[in-house]
């Protein structure tokens, strides 16, 4: 019996585990070091779909890489959802800055969490995550860190 409901994998240059019911992890890594703005929109747009297609659980955008803890809605789908939101982000940089390529490498690292301790393991990481870059002294300072049911959130 398989350990998740409807599993499967599919593969582009690395690896990806597809179920239903389940939390995963992904991040990507930036071609090059975002500044701030680029960093609060590239947020924006992995916000926009929470809750409809998926439900964030926590989000950081550092300079050099994104981290996202998330669980997929019934009709989504991991890469059509954050490619859309990279698309998206890497389409107005490109406006603002006159690059010729989007700062995001095309394809993400994602993995199925497989239980409470490692889900906790990397929500500590990403909520640790600008303060280990030195980009804040507490993660609450931190603008492009999103946390689920957090007063820095409004929730």
């Amino acid at each position: 019996m398989a350990r998740w409901e409807n599993f499967h994998i599919w593969r582009g240059r690395l690896p990806h585990w597809r179920a239903e019911g389940v939390t995963y992890y992904a991040t990507f890594r930036h071609r090059r070091e975002l500044t701030e703005p680029e960093c609060r929109l590239l947020l924006s747009n992995l916000l926009k779909p929470d809750g409809r297609r998926w439900s964030l659980i926590a989000c950081a955008v550092l300079p050099g890489a994104t981290e996202v803890i998330f669980e997929m809605a019934e009709d989504g789908e991991l890469s059509d959802i954050l490619e859309k939101a990279k698309t998206r982000a890497g389409k107005a940089i490109i406006k603002a800055s006159g690059e010729r390529f989007p700062p995001f490498y095309q394809e993400s690292y994602d993995r199925i969490i497989r239980d409470e301790s490692e889900l906790e393991e990397r929500l500590e990481a990403i909520i640790a995550s600008p303060v280990n870059a030195e980009l804040a002294n507490d993660p609450e300072e931190y603008g492009c860190l999103y946390v689920a049911n957090s007063p820095q959130n409004g929730s």
